[in-house]
């Protein structure tokens, strides 16, 4: 009797793990493929990689039976590394149709974006982040900001702390600071904000300074906003309203000399920077509208955005603007060694473009971003960084995304050639998967298509 209970035991032992190991119907198996280790930068060749349930389950060297897998992705010869975080993104809001929303999310997808950081909130991206986060929409992850909180809309202490408590009751995932706020409303912005335990991004109002906003403790200053006014003396006794673009009227008078000290007090007070350094090198610089307008990318907008967009560059940077090439030229340069500074000397770079804003379409903008980043002398692997762990790190959701590792979410980028030589090869994708859903690159382009035609006729 006690040998057939053991025997009895072992059985049902066997049968769990039989269990156990029985491949789900809706498991994804990719072979053969070099992970790429975004910490570290190190190559790891030949994995295969099961997904199930939208989370990678598995990473090993070799698995059995992988004819009983229904999907099977070929990842000979290619690279897999985790999605991309668009971290100054801007998601449409009512009056734009739920088509149209839609095109937009999947536009940032169809270029390896898994996640984004809406920088303009509106109640719609909440119901929009509730639907991608239940999988009910073909979306990147949704972080989104409050409504903007600038000069008009906070123009008191107690409209400033009323905002800030509504907006955290609401569910926003941070604030959003827009310029015009006067320094004493920002400052109660801050304190009911560390008081109800939300967090603010964006720009810094000129009021408040670049030195106070670092010291403040912003999660993220965006767009490098009041670097270079920082870096002008003070015995240049300027008007501080006079800044210009984000400081382009005092680009004579920067002390370059002061770009470690600013850069030192981001790091002691762990500020993230997102350069969106695209915009100062398409819409704010000496390229004739015209050409940005003849790029591929731009057959996903409609007429009447690019007709916008063209008459805002003329406005901005055309013949009757006084546009100076040179000052430019300097100005640029400046940004690039903050850039290039930040990235090695701070607390770090997140990976952001500001899109759709003038030519930059969603998604494409990202690798226009990650041109400029390379221009400033960062290497693949350090913009790599801020387009994955960084952002997870930024999130403290390093457990969920931004690497690559069993248990952690299946948002996976498969490109074609190995990024950490060549960051060109982001643009070559053999296809991306969202949270567990592939999309093959023959899949994204003829959604692309789809979008092409759409746009045409609006």
């Amino acid at each position: 009797m006690k040998k057939l209970f053991i025997i009895g035991a072992i059985l049902f032992l066997i049968s769990c793990n039989q269990a156990q190991d029985k491949i789900s119907d809706t498991a994804i198996l990719i072979t053969n493929v070099s992970i790429i280790d975004v910490v570290t930068g190190d190559l790891i060749p030949d994995r295969q990689i099961v997904i199930d349930s939208g989370s990678i389950k598995k990473i090993v060297a070799s698995v059995e039976n992988n004819e009983v897998y229904k999907t099977v992705i070929n990842g000979q010869g290619k690279y897999a590394l985790p999605g991309l975080a668009e971290m100054h993104a801007h998601i449409p809001s009512p009056p734009t149709s739920k088509e149209r929303t839609e095109e937009i999310l999947f536009l940032y997808l169809s270029n390896g974006i898994t996640t984004i950081r809406g920088m303009l909130g509106h109640p719609s991206h909440l119901e929009l982040r509730k639907a991608a986060e239940e999988g009910k929409l073909l979306s990147p992850r949704i972080f989104t900001s409050s409504p903007s909180l600038n000069g008009n809309s906070v123009t008191t202490t107690e409209e400033a702390r009323s905002k800030v408590i509504s907006y955290e009751k609401d569910g926003y995932d941070f604030l959003k600071i827009h310029p015009g706020i006067k320094r004493d409303v920002f400052d109660e912005l801050v304190r009911t904000a560390n008081e109800v335990g939300i967090t603010f991004s964006g720009h810094v109002p000129v009021d408040v300074g670049i030195e106070h906003a670092l010291r403040s403790k912003f999660a993220s200053i965006d767009h490098v906003d009041g670097f270079l006014e920082g870096l002008v003396p003070a015995s240049a006794n300027v008007n501080q309203n006079e800044n210009g673009f984000f400081g382009y009227n005092f680009t004579k008078l920067a002390d370059t000399s002061k770009i470690d000290e600013l850069v030192a007090l981001s790091e002691k007070n762990e500020v993230w920077i997102v350069p969106t350094q695209s915009l100062f090198e398409r819409w704010f610089a000496p390229v004739d509208g015209e050409s940005l307008l003849q790029q591929p990318e731009m057959k996903y907008m409609s007429a009447s955005t690019l007709s916008n967009w063209k008459v805002r560059k003329e406005a901005s940077t055309g013949p009757k603007t006084n546009f100076d090439k040179k000052q430019w030229e300097t100005f640029i340069d400046i940004r690039r060694k903050l850039i290039y500074s930040i990235n090695k000397k701070g607390h770090g770079l997140l990976l952001g473009s500001d899109a759709p804003q003038l030519f930059n379409v969603p998604g494409f903008s990202i690798h226009h971003e990650i041109e400029g980043m390379s221009v400033a002398g960062l290497t693949p692997i350090d913009i790599i960084r801020s387009g994955t762990v960084n952002p997870a790190r930024f999130f403290e959701m390093e457990n969920v995304f931004g690497q690559l590792k069993e248990g952690m979410a299946a948002d996976i980028l498969l490109v074609n050639s190995n990024p950490v030589e060549d960051i060109g090869a982001l643009k070559d994708l053999s296809g991306v998967m969202v949270r567990g859903v592939w999309l093959s690159k023959e899949a994204i382009d003829q959604k692309l298509k789809l979008i092409a035609q759409s746009a045409s006729t609006k």
